[in-house]
């Protein structure tokens, strides 16, 4: 069994909608393969018991890595 060195947060998806900004179903529409909004480095829930939490750690490297790709676009010279 391994031990954690840092804690661990968890998101609920109403925290989740309140960092990142996006609707219920826009999230969920995310997760789905057959949405056109599909993305598929978007972060996978963790079920525990019939509830799903996010981990922040994760949601933090999605927004940090839509934060890159939009840098990327704006490297005029």
């Amino acid at each position: 069994m391994s031990t954690l060195q840092n804690t661990v947060q968890m998101l609920r998806l109403h925290e989740l909608i309140k960092l990142i900004g996006l609707s219920r179903s826009s999230i969920y529409d995310r997760l789905n393969r057959r949405s056109k909004r599909y993305d598929p480095n978007f972060p996978r829930p963790l079920k525990l018991n019939n509830a799903s939490r996010w981990l922040l750690s994760e949601v933090e490297e999605w927004i940090e890595s839509k934060i890159s790709t939009r840098n990327q676009g704006n490297t005029e010279s």
